[in-house]
């Protein structure tokens, strides 16, 4: 495994297990229709999370910051878009995320602490996203080189979430809290073929 896919591992709760590439690679065409839902879901989350909160956590920045990623993720859903069609295949109608679900589920919804939580939880998930597209990258499949190009991303916009965390005054106590729920939400997740897929 890769030093970045190490440094991932560090700041997880819990780590998946290598055999988990090859599990979902079985069927690349519901993998790649999984991950496009899944950033068109994360860019509808950056916009979402400026529509609640316009003043955010870093006035100067906030906007542009979650604007950026919001560029990004709508960037790779028309990349893994492109590739799932040139494949032959098509994204799904309806889609469910029960591993974002779950996470949201423990966010304080009402207290002081929604925005640090919903922020901690997107940050989580890019986290994740990254150690995922790290297994996928090491694979050594036709679609390696789609997800060696896309992990990085998912990196930076961890920082960011993070970053945005602190400044709405997540401390070190909710960063812990996090990382605990995540490792048990990831994995608690059902087998299948999808990006946050248990095995």
């Amino acid at each position: 495994m890769s030093a970045a896919a190490q440094d991932a591992r560090a700041e997880l709760g819990w780590h998946t297990p290598a055999a988990w590439a090859a599990a979902v690679l079985v069927e690349p065409e519901a993998l790649l229709s999984d991950h496009a839902h899944l950033e068109r879901a994360a860019a509808a989350n950056a916009l979402a999370l400026v529509r609640r909160w316009p003043d955010g956590a870093e006035p100067d920045r906030w906007v542009s910051r979650l604007s950026g990623i919001a560029r990004d993720e709508v960037e790779h859903l028309a990349l893994v878009s492109r590739v799932l069609a040139q494949r032959g295949g098509a994204l799904a109608r309806t889609h469910r995320n029960p591993y974002a679900a779950g996470l949201r589920d423990h966010v304080r919804i009402g207290s002081a602490q929604e925005l640090a939580d919903r922020l901690l939880v997107s940050a989580a998930i890019e986290l994740r996203s990254y150690e995922r597209f790290c297994l996928l990258a090491e694979a050594g499949h036709e679609l390696s080189d789609l997800y060696a190009g896309l992990r990085d991303s998912e990196a930076g916009h961890h920082r960011v979430f993070v970053h945005l965390a602190t400044q709405a005054g997540a401390v070190e106590d909710d960063v812990v809290r996090w990382r605990a729920i995540e490792a048990d939400v990831a994995r608690a997740q059902p087998p299948g073929f999808a990006v946050h897929a248990g095995i």
